[in-house]
This record gives C-alpha cells, sequence and structure tokens, in this order.
C-alpha cells in the first residue's frame, strides 16, 4: 500500500445513502412504553432506541394507521 494517496484528481459524488441517513430528534414517551422498550432490547441484544425506530420503520412499510378513539360521555 502506499503512504500517501493523491486524492486531488478524484470526482466527487453524491452518498447514495444520504435519504437513509438517521436524524436526531427528541420525544416524549410514556415511562412505561421506554421500560417496555428497555426490556425488550435486553433480550434480544438490540438498543432500545434501535428497536423503536425498526417498529415505527415497520409501522410504515405495512401502512399502519393509528386508530384514536375517543370516548365521549354525556
Amino acid at each position: 500500500m502506499k503512504k500517501e494517496y493523491d486524492l486531488s484528481k478524484m470526482k466527487s459524488r453524491k452518498n447514495p445513502y444520504a435519504s437513509k441517513l438517521k436524524k436526531p430528534i427528541t420525544m416524549r414517551l410514556s415511562e412505561d412504553v421506554i421500560e417496555y422498550f428497555k426490556d425488550m432490547a435486553e433480550e434480544s441484544g438490540v438498543p432500545y432506541q434501535s428497536l423503536i425506530n425498526l417498529y415505527l420503520r415497520d409501522c410504515v412499510a405495512h401502512n399502519r394507521k393509528v386508530d384514536i378513539s375517543w370516548n365521549k360521555q354525556p
């Protein structure tokens, strides 16, 4: 292997994975939800934030919608 490489003539190109990069956000989650994913993370050996991301990705892939029904009391 060379000690030095001349990268000045190298052509640049866009990162093909740029659209798939993760974006840091702040979310407010219930303690029981966090505990659920942390327990699952401990069992599986996968970080809990990754499990949450995998679950949400699965929801997107299957076009799942949340059914929010508020009980209206008279």
